[in-house]
């Protein structure tokens, strides 16, 4: 006979949340325009030992995939990793009032009309300590973005640091500029205008350094392919302009 878990896991996936390993679920929402790009979503979702859930990165709130959520476990930490990724906080704190958010270095002065409990940094919050570590990839006078690595399944996640479009999907001059910028297919990696904000390439390479020891197995990222196996490797490799 099938566990409580096993059967909430099994409605979660039919419905709109992807279990890609034990207690760790991923959900693609629709794209979102982006200086005329459409960027596709992707929100990673985390059950911890006492069932609440830890949310990165909330797409747009759809009834299914609240109801999908709700399956496997309260919302109760709401995680805006970037600048850029705090579009949707706001109706998920809106179905879960007591879901507490976090906020990336500099966003809480960009959403004012949020409320958050903490900005986040190099030491995980107490909810999730033991469980999900993180790390600031700091030094750019334009936007930081704070990076996390589930411990139990040795999977990193990441949002804008890494993309990696799919070839066969980009067409005309759109296409052509994602490939200039580096991020198409297995060697994508940062936007190269942004790569130019890194003033600071010393606090850079500490984070980076972060990211390597945990030896990840996955890459979770927002846009573009995830990476399934040797997560490590490819953090090598996406990271090799930092120098």
């Amino acid at each position: 006979m099938s566990s409580p878990h096993a059967v909430e896991e099994r409605a979660a996936v039919a419905s709109s949340l992807e279990l890609i390993d034990r207690d760790i679920w991923i959900a693609d929402g629709a794209p979102v325009q982006f200086f005329g790009f459409p960027y596709p979503t992707r929100m990673t979702v985390v059950r911890l030992a006492d069932g609440a859930l830890w949310v990165c990165s909330p797409i747009a709130l759809t009834d299914p995939l609240a109801q999908a959520i709700e399956r496997i476990g309260p919302p109760r930490y709401l995680v805006a990793p970037n600048k850029l990724h705090h579009l949707f906080l706001g109706e998920w704190q809106r179905r879960w009032p007591a879901a507490r958010l976090y906020a990336a270095p500099g966003l809480a002065r960009r959403r004012p009309d949020l409320h958050f409990a903490a900005e986040l940094a190099d030491r995980p919050e107490p909810g999730w300590a033991g469980t999900i570590d993180q790390v600031v990839f700091g030094g750019s006078f334009v936007m930081n973005e704070v990076a996390f690595f589930h411990r139990p399944s040795r999977t990193a996640i990441f949002t804008d640091l890494i993309q990696r479009f799919d070839p066969h999907l980009l067409r005309g001059w759109r296409g052509w500029v994602m490939r200039l910028d580096g991020l198409v297919g297995a060697r994508g990696s940062t936007p190269r205008e942004w790569r130019l904000t890194f003033v600071d390439r010393r606090a850079l390479r500490r984070a980076r350094a972060a990211a390597l020891a945990w030896n990840p197995e996955r890459v979770v990222i927002a846009h573009g392919t995830w990476i399934r196996t040797d997560g490590r490797a490819v953090l090598e490799e996406a990271f090799r302009w930092m120098g």
